[in-house]
């Protein structure tokens, strides 16, 4: 077992938002033999909100989704769409629910025998409006999406992007109220994923529009969702706002999840760690919000002179908020203490990670 010390913990504030839910799922539960996919999972998505939810393959994403667009029947719980539950209607009453929500998915399901304008304006085709309406919507959503010039293009002309575009202007054709977003970067270069996503941010922005992100990738819900919900073995483990939970995560699998792209101590270092106390103390050090504004190693520095000195880390920046990271080594253990509550009072989180005697 580690030993460690946690000093403080890192404060998220909680700010009221009184938008009304446009999903809410309550303990919604769906089994495949002796197979748990959902057990028990609860969460919302507010109007106008990006939730992104990750999790490993296997974790229970597809399943969760498919529930939410109808095409699987959760074994119990609710799942509300605006207020009304889905779970009971039969396919011929979820057919209008399912225009409110739109789908973009990894692998683009365009028509290969259709032009651009006419995949965008195939939801309003399947409604039936005039040829006329359809078409005039499609320019809309195509010169949202930046592609006007391709309407005529067919999909075997496209890049992975321009693709990715189009499937997104398709899946807002019927004004949905939902944007479910299965997986939709994951097949894409890095730098098509960021402007794919910038494009998401916008449309969200422009149109107030809810959007749930499914991603196995961290680094699509540090670029533009609102809050994050981890999934896994069918249960939510951990929701928060997105800064916070990178600032502090508190399960297992989300540590793991974040360990690509939050600064990890060196492995060389790690590897020669010990829990038995002599020599070094390692020590990792995070804030978060304004607190992860102040000088902190500077004012320590003043304070206990010749105290520590810093390993590894760095500041990022997610939703607007600074968020610390920091590997810091204690080498006189008369010091350890006093480093511990100076943190303490900083209100940073503070674990000893063990012991170093190569540096004694």
């Amino acid at each position: 077992m580690n030993s460690h010390i946690i000093v403080a913990p890192i404060a998220t504030p909680q700010n009221a938002d009184d938008r009304p839910d446009v999903v809410r799922l309550t303990d919604v539960r769906r089994r495949f033999g002796k197979t748990a996919a959902l057990d028990g999972v609860s969460l919302s998505v507010r109007k106008g909100e990006i939730l992104g939810i990750i999790g490993r393959s296997g974790a229970g994403k597809s399943t969760l989704i498919r529930c939410l667009n109808g095409l699987e029947r959760p074994d119990s719980g609710t799942v509300l769409i605006e207020g009304r539950d889905i779970a009971g209607l039969s396919e011929r009453q979820l057919q209008p629910l399912r225009r409110k929500i739109g789908m973009i998915f990894q692998h683009f399901n365009l028509l290969s025998a259709k032009t651009v304008e006419e995949n965008v304006a195939l939801p309003l085709k399947i409604e039936g409006l005039p040829k006329a309406a359809r078409l005039k919507r499609a320019a809309e959503l195509l010169d949202l999406v930046g592609l006007s010039e391709k309407a005529k293009a067919y999909p075997s002309s496209l890049s992975g992007g321009q693709k990715q575009r189009v499937g997104i202007a398709r899946a807002l054709a019927a004004r949905p109220a939902l944007l479910l977003s299965d997986e939709a970067t994951s097949a894409l270069d890095p730098e098509t994923t960021h402007a794919i996503l910038a494009l998401l941010k916008d449309i969200n922005k422009k149109l107030d529009l809810t959007i749930l992100l499914i991603t196995h990738e961290m680094e699509v819900v540090r670029s533009i969702a609102d809050r994050v919900a981890v999934i896994d073995g069918g249960r939510i483990v951990e929701e928060g706002a997105v800064w916070s939970v990178f600032a502090d995560p508190r399960s297992e699998t989300t540590r793991s999840l974040l360990s690509t792209i939050r600064p990890q101590l060196p492995d060389h270092i790690a590897q020669r760690l010990s829990q038995n106390p002599g020599g070094e103390a390692v020590l990792s050090v995070d804030q978060a919000g304004p607190d992860a504004n102040s000088p902190l190693f500077a004012d320590l520095s003043a304070v206990l002179p010749n105290s520590f000195r810093l390993i590894h880390g760095g500041i990022d920046h997610i939703q607007e908020q600074p968020v610390a990271r920091f590997f810091i080594g204690v080498l006189d253990p008369s010091r350890l203490d006093p480093v511990l509550q100076f943190l303490k009072g900083r209100s940073a989180r503070v674990e000893i990670l063990g012991y170093d005697a190569h540096s004694a």
